[in-house]
C-alpha cells in the first residue's frame, strides 16, 4: 500500500513537470494534403516559427489522400502526448463526416481543437469560351441547359466540391461535377477549357484571371476581395445569402493534456500576431482568426452541422 501511494504521488508530481518542460523532443506536424497548397504552406510557416520558439524540431509530414481524411485519421490515432499536431480544414473537419461512411475518426471526439488559424474566400471562375460573364449569367445558362455545364473541383468532398453543390442547389441549377486530384490539376483543366467553370482558392487562379485566360465571376464570401474589387460576391449577383469561406485550424489528438493544448494555443496565437506571419497569411485574401480552443470547437460543430445538411439536401457523394 505504501509503495502504491508513493507511485501515485510520483505520477501526480511528474505529470505537471512534463507539461512544464514540453516540448522536449521532436514534434510531428501532419499536413493532410499535398505539398504546395495552402494547407501545406500555412503548416510549414507555423512549424518553422514553432521550431525557432521551442528550440526543438517541428517536422512537417505530408500524409495525403481522400480529401485530407487519411492524414487527419493518422493524427487522431497518434498518442495524445503533445508530440503530434495537424492542420485541419473545412473539407476534413466539417465536410468529410457526412460523405465518408467509414471515416476513421470523429472530429468532435478524436481531435482536440487548438485554434482556428485563417479563413479565406474562394473565387468562381470560368473558361472564356463559356458565354456566361457573371454568376447571374451562369445561372440563366445552366437553367436553360440542365447537366450540360461542367464544373471542376480539387476532389470529391474537398473544399471546392460541396460549395459548388451548395451553389447549384441554392440557384436551382444542375451541373456536372468533374473531380481532379487537387486544386492544381483542376485549375489546369479550367485554363485548357477541359471544364467550363469551378471554384478555386484565389492565388492559383488570380494570374490567369489577370491574363484573361480565366474569367472571374464571383467571390464566395460576404465581402468583396480587395484584389479584384470589380468582381461582385455571389450573394450580390444572383445567390442571396451565399457565404462560404475555406478555413484552417490547428488540432491535436483527442485526450492531449489540457495544459499542453493551452501551451500550443498560446504559442501559435503569439506567432499569428507577428507582423511578417500576419502579412503572409492575409496577402491572398485570408483573415487571421486566432481564437480560443473553445471557440474553434464550437465553430467546427456549427460547420459540421451546416455541411451535413448540405450533403443531405444535395445528395452529394464521393465520386
Amino acid at each position: 500500500m505504501i509503495r502504491l501511494a508513493v507511485s501515485m504521488l510520483a505520477a501526480l508530481v511528474v505529470a505537471p513537470a512534463q507539461a512544464q518542460i514540453y516540448p522536449s523532443k521532436t514534434v510531428r506536424w501532419i499536413v493532410p494534403l499535398p505539398p504546395g497548397g495552402s494547407t501545406d504552406l500555412i503548416s510549414r510557416l507555423l512549424a518553422q516559427k514553432l521550431s525557432e520558439m521551442w528550440r526543438v524540431q517541428v517536422v512537417v509530414e505530408n500524409r495525403v489522400g481522400a480529401a485530407g481524411t487519411i492524414g487527419l485519421a493518422a493524427a487522431a490515432k497518434s498518442p495524445p502526448d503533445g508530440y503530434t499536431i495537424a492542420l485541419g480544414q473545412t473539407s476534413n473537419l466539417a465536410v468529410a463526416p457526412g460523405l465518408y461512411p467509414k471515416l476513421g475518426y470523429d472530429p468532435l471526439k478524436d481531435l482536440e481543437p487548438v485554434t482556428q488559424v485563417v479563413s479565406t474566400p474562394m473565387l468562381l471562375v470560368s473558361h472564356p469560351s463559356l458565354p456566361a460573364r457573371s454568376v447571374r449569367g451562369l445561372i440563366v445558362l445552366a437553367r436553360s441547359q440542365p447537366n450540360a455545364i461542367t464544373y471542376a473541383s480539387g476532389g470529391s468532398g474537398g473544399q471546392t466540391h460541396l460549395p459548388m453543390e451548395l451553389f447549384a442547389k441554392t440557384a436551382g441549377v444542375k451541373m456536372v461535377h468533374v473531380p481532379y486530384k487537387g486544386i492544381g490539376p483542376s485549375v489546369v483543366a479550367l485554363v485548357s477549357g477541359e471544364v467550363a467553370t469551378g471554384l478555386s482558392s484565389i492565388p492559383p487562379v488570380l494570374p490567369h484571371v489577370k491574363s484573361g485566360k480565366l474569367r472571374a465571376l464571383g467571390i464566395t464570401s460576404a465581402r468583396r476581395y480587395k484584389g479584384l474589387p470589380e468582381v461582385p460576391t455571389m450573394a450580390e449577383d444572383g445567390v442571396p445569402g451565399y457565404d462560404v469561406s475555406v478555413w484552417y485550424g490547428v488540432v491535436m489528438p483527442g485526450g492531449t493534456p489540457k495544459e499542453i493544448v493551452t501551451r500550443v494555443h498560446a504559442d501559435v496565437v503569439r506567432i499569428l500576431a507577428q507582423p511578417d506571419v500576419n502579412e503572409r497569411l492575409t496577402a491572398d485574401a485570408g483573415e487571421v482568426v486566432a481564437g480560443t480552443p473553445e471557440a474553434f470547437g464550437a465553430y467546427i460543430r456549427s460547420e459540421l452541422a451546416r455541411w451535413t445538411k448540405v450533403i443531405a439536401q444535395t445528395g452529394a457523394k464521393v465520386d
